[in-house]
């Protein structure tokens, strides 16, 4: 658009009209889609710093970074130690400083990060110290805005309430001529507060950072949520998103921009650290902005970095629009991804996977070989009597196929040993098996340095069907949330994925196609004590992970006897699943923290 002149009809002579246009301002964003430690403030600090680095070499104008990117999330307790509070804080002025003493100091940051209020007074029912779940902006040195989440949630693998208080103010940066609201992570997902406050301060941007964990189907119940909060603030919405790994949780990325229109402008890789770097033409910040008491009762808290926009330049940056994974592949990538956290995380270097041959610790071997290399992967084969030959070389099949580390010893003298002392017979007789099997990998991992991966899935922790200090012997489950029938769809996916790549498949065919066994007496197969694993399966997700009680399952279909059987399987095998070993969580409720009941419970559904 330009200046306008026109003629006036019947006039004795023309007027000359001059209009002076408002340039729409311009913004280079950058979102830093990265991983963090919980509790590594000097580690997390030298990240921040890295890639605030390469967003200045990209020309960014603004620069973001997840929820608790200084502090990792979720600190849990950490938040109740006024210590590590402290040191938060510390550790928050400290990189405000040596962003500046690196040249960054014009350039806005904002980060995520621990924080107390200063105001208020203890209270029952308030966290003790006030801790809050905030974020801050650096500039020149200093931290010129803080601001805490107002939404807290309480709900799945959340206890926010537990740990923080919340915030009450909106906070708006006017940055380079556009006034950007400032959201953290729930106050996009819960109604109200800070999204409709951005329309009130009417704001150019909202821009909200997050630490939000991975389920399946997430992506597409967060691309939705996020068109929707972007046309209910009335402006271009960006959702910065954390990825990396913290003990059980999973983190996927997946950074989204849409328009104030709800229509996508970029969205970043899943599982992939990075930078989205993006041009934005926004509506300039207003000379008389609203200020005072929004919605919810948020008080504006603005704060001026730059008033004057950018000159005027040729976008060139666009963020870009990264394919999806279709189910298999992000479910699979997201147990990669948890796998390699927990283990480099913690400080460990390699794994010691029991295999049976079985397609349970096959999918386990080749996850921990895509997640920390096959010279990092120890496989142990454990025959016993009753190992079908097929059983032994499927194992050893699939060692050759990975390039795994690799060995056999049998566990029959042990047995035979412990069978001449006690005499055991039926049940107690199988379950010796498996637990000669544990002592041997713990055994092993105590003179060797690995760590044991359990290889138990969701189907059998559900039902009890696992032995306690047997096949639940572990530091970590790779697989503890994923059902059998998509144990068998990983497998066939992984396959087929290296077959597309011309490289090997790393789980042989028979351990996919044979029955499913635990080979602790003859012939045996899992349906001799399980239903059908896709009728299980069904089952088990309605009442585990929806909370479906007995009549609701019975009317979705499912044979009322069958039905009682496995709900009461599930609710006596409470004991054993509180002592298996953390795993990633891919589902809305895995067995940890989202799903929590007692262990003595007289409560059994209807029969």
């Amino acid at each position: 658009m330009g200046g306008v002149g026109y003629p006036t009809p019947r006039a004795p002579h023309r007027v000359a009209l001059t209009i002076t246009l408002m340039r729409v301002p311009q913004l280079r964003l950058a979102l830093n889609q990265i991983d963090s430690r919980v509790g590594d403030l000097v580690g997390n600090t030298e990240t921040i710093l890295r890639w605030t680095r390469h967003s200045a070499e990209q020309g960014a104008h603004l620069v973001a970074f997840p929820e608790m990117a200084l502090t990792g999330y979720p600190v849990e307790d950490l938040a109740l130690r006024s210590s590590f509070v402290e040191a938060s804080r510390t550790a928050l002025r400290e990189l405000a400083v040596r962003l500046a003493d690196e040249g960054f100091g014009e350039l806005p940051v904002v980060v995520g990060f621990l924080d107390r209020s200063e105001s208020d007074r203890p209270k029952f029912g308030r966290p003790p110290g006030s801790p809050r779940n905030a974020a801050a902006v650096l500039h020149n040195g200093e931290v010129i805005l803080t601001f805490a989440k107002h939404h807290l949630p309480n709900y799945g693998v959340f206890d926010e309430f537990r740990y923080f208080v919340p915030g009450d103010t909106l906070p708006v940066l006017r940055v380079r001529g556009v006034d950007v609201a400032l959201a953290i992570c729930e106050d996009l997902w819960q109604d109200g507060g800070r999204v409709p406050a951005a329309r009130s301060a009417e704001a150019g941007l909202l821009l909200s950072i997050n630490a939000s964990p991975y389920e399946r189907d997430k992506d597409d119940t967060r691309l939705e949520l996020v068109r929707k909060r972007a046309q209910e603030a009335g402006c271009t919405t960006a959702y910065l998103a954390m990825i990396g790994g913290q003990d059980e949780l999973v983190f996927d990325g997946d950074s989204i921009v849409v328009d104030r229109d709800g229509e996508v402008v970029a969205r970043a890789p899943q599982f992939s650290e990075g930078c989205v770097v993006l041009d934005l033409d926004l509506p300039a910040a207003s000379a008389d902005a609203p200020t005072g008491v929004v919605d919810d009762g948020l008080r504006i808290d603005r704060v001026v970095v730059s008033q004057d926009p950018v000159p005027a330049y040729e976008p060139e940056l666009s963020g870009g629009y990264a394919e999806r994974l279709d189910d298999a592949e992000e479910i699979y990538s997201a147990l990669v991804v948890g796998l390699r956290a927990y283990v480099a995380k913690n400080g460990f270097r390699s794994v010691l996977i029991g295999l049976s041959g079985g397609i349970d610790s096959a999918l386990v071997a080749a996850i921990a070989c895509d997640a920390l290399g096959a010279q990092n992967v120890y496989g142990v084969s454990m025959p016993s009597k009753y190992s079908s030959e097929h059983s032994k070389g499927d194992a050893a099949e699939l060692a050759r196929r990975t390039g795994l580390n690799f060995r056999t010893v049998p566990i029959e003298p042990m047995f035979d040993a412990y069978m001449g002392s006690l005499g055991l017979t039926g049940l107690a007789e199988e379950n010796l098996q498996s637990r000669l099997r544990g002592t041997l990998l713990m055994a092993v991992s105590n003179q060797e340095g690995h760590i044991v991966l359990a290889p138990g899935n969701k189907s059998e922790l559900a039902v009890g069907y696992s032995t306690l200090y047997g096949d639940s012997v572990g530091a970590y489950g790779p697989i503890k949330d994923v059902y059998k029938t998509w144990i068998f769809r990983l497998a066939e996916w992984r396959t087929r994925a290296a077959a597309e790549r011309g490289q090997t498949p790393p789980i042989p065919e028979n351990s996919i196609s044979k029955p499913p066994s635990a080979e602790l007496r003859p012939g045996q197969v899992d349906t001799d004590s399980l239903p059908d694993y896709p009728v299980l399966d069904a089952i088990l997700e309605l009442y585990v992970d929806r909370d479906q009680g007995a009549d609701a399952i019975v009317a979705a279909g499912y044979d009322r006897e069958l039905v009682v059987k496995t709900l009461r399987m599930v609710d006596t095998a409470e004991y054993k699943r509180r002592q298996y070993p953390p795993g990633t969580k891919i589902s809305a409720k895995g067995f940890g923290k989202d799903r929590r009941l007692p262990i003595t419970n007289g409560w059994r559904e209807s029969v």
